[in-house]
Parts: C-alpha cells; sequence; structure tokens
C-alpha cells in the first residue's frame, strides 16, 4: 500500500480527534511516567496524550514516515518512531498506557495481538483501543461491492482481505479480563453532517478506502472512485438542510492491569 496522506487525514481531524478525545477521558490514571501512542497518525492524538500527562515520556509511532514528518512538526517535543505495531513492543520502560487510536484495525491477530500488548503494560497500566466498526455501513459495502466488479476486481484481488475483522465488543473483554483490575467497553455510533456525496467520498479515501484505490491504476481509479460516488450518493439521503449524515460506529476499550 502507498504511504498516507497526512492532509488528506487531518481535512476532518476535528472528527477524527473526537472519539480519541472521548477514548483518553475515561483512562483511570491520575499520571503516567510512560506513554506509547502506537498508530499516531499526524501527532492529533499525540498531542493529546502530551497535554493530559506534561511530565511522561510521549512516544508516537506509526508505520507511515509522511505521518511521522508530520507528526514531528506538530509536536517537536515528543519523540516519534517507525514501527509496525504488528511486532512492536517496549524498548525500555513498560509503558503506564498503550493507546491506540483508529489504528489496530489494520492490524490482523487480534486474538493474539491484544493480549501481547496488555502484557506489555506496567503493572496498574491501561491499554486504551478506539476502533472504527463500519464494515457494515453503506460506506464500506459499497467499497467491496464495486471492487468485486469489472474492470476493477481483478487489480484489487480479494476485497474482504483487506481490512482486519474485529472481534465482538464481549470477544475483546473475554481477552483482557483475566488480568485486568478493570475493563471498559462499549460502542458508540456519531452522525457526521456532511456536505455531499464526494464529502463522504472524501473523507472514507483518507483511511478505508486507500487500500482499494491504491491497487488500481490510473485510468482504474478514476473510474472507480466515479462509481463508488455514484453508489455513495443514493445510499445517503438529502436531509432537510442539503446535508447528508454519515453514521460512523466505533469500538472502545479501556482494560487496566492488575497491579
Amino acid at each position: 500500500m502507498l504511504d498516507w496522506n497526512p492532509a488528506l487525514y487531518r481535512r476532518y481531524e476535528d472528527e477524527r480527534t473526537r472519539p480519541a478525545q472521548e477514548l483518553l477521558a475515561r483512562v483511570p490514571l491520575s499520571g503516567a511516567a510512560h506513554v506509547v501512542d502506537l498508530g499516531c497518525g499526524p501527532g492529533n492524538s499525540t498531542e493529546l496524550l502530551a497535554n493530559r500527562f506534561p511530565t511522561a515520556k510521549v512516544v508516537g509511532t506509526d508505520n507511515s514516515e509522511a505521518m511521522l514528518a508530520s507528526a514531528r512538526e506538530r509536536l517537536p517535543q515528543a519523540r516519534f518512531e517507525l514501527s509496525d505495531i504488528a511486532t512492536w513492543a517496549p524498548q525500555d520502560q513498560a509503558p503506564d498506557l498503550i493507546y491506540a487510536n483508529a489504528a489496530l484495525q489494520w492490524v490482523p491477530d487480534h486474538e493474539q495481538l491484544i493480549p501481547r500488548l496488555f502484557a506489555a503494560l506496567a503493572p496498574g497500566g491501561v491499554l486504551a483501543i478506539q476502533m472504527p466498526d463500519n464494515r457494515e455501513e453503506p460506506t464500506h459495502r459499497l467499497m467491496r461491492a464495486v471492487a468485486a466488479e469489472a474492470p476493477w476486481a481483478e487489480p484489487i484481488g480479494n476485497a474482504d482481505r483487506l481490512r482486519t475483522l474485529l472481534l465482538p465488543l464481549g470477544g475483546y473483554y473475554d481477552l483482557l479480563a483475566p488480568g485486568a483490575a478493570r475493563v471498559d467497553v462499549w460502542h458508540t455510533i456519531y452522525q457526521h453532517p456532511m456536505a455531499n456525496a464526494a464529502a463522504i467520498v472524501e473523507w472514507v479515501r483518507g483511511t478505508g478506502l486507500k487500500p482499494f484505490v491504491d491497487r488500481l491504476p490510473a485510468d482504474l481509479q478514476a473510474s472507480y472512485l466515479a462509481e463508488y460516488e455514484r453508489r455513495v450518493d443514493q445510499a445517503y439521503p438529502v436531509r432537510t438542510d442539503g446535508k447528508r449524515l454519515l453514521a460512523f460506529p466505533r469500538m472502545f476499550i479501556v482494560a487496566q492491569k492488575k497491579a
């Protein structure tokens, strides 16, 4: 997959940062010495962590050099490292907080990943996770449906494999509860007013649509996006103010390790 586009991602930064704020608000720590932001992106979530824990060593990690460059420019006092969440492990002290906002949905094998991250915490530490849970929303059903048709199907391949299948909330609870002092899980469906169908496509093109488009040559990218936008236009009715409502379900998990 081609590198991420920080500018495209940040066009809806306020909407993307809101769940990050709500996740952090439920972290039951009065202080922290070492905080890690897994999949930090352009640093909007890392900035929240640095403000919440001003004396902590804050480290942001991402697998995108472009995102890391944007994050370093935004937050020069923090440390940012290139890494793959699938193999990441703390290099020195165990973190008091491992925070992953809208990142782990790109990483496979959650049955192994989640317990491994939880085990990496210091005693009493917290694992805080937020993941989009929108696979069955029209935006994501339609990107797979268009990808399954000619002429886009062959270069895209199996669209069902382009994103990790999430467990149900109870599955994450069961993974974490045996070693936890407390586990807090919840689900929120945000409703984002969008100007039109093109705005919805622009939103998802910065994240969920990217693996589909990246696999296509330029001419097929244009035709795929045109057909996808046509179907999005049909799927999201115009509201009384002329806008469309984009429903965006998100899953939240906050688990504190036993001291």
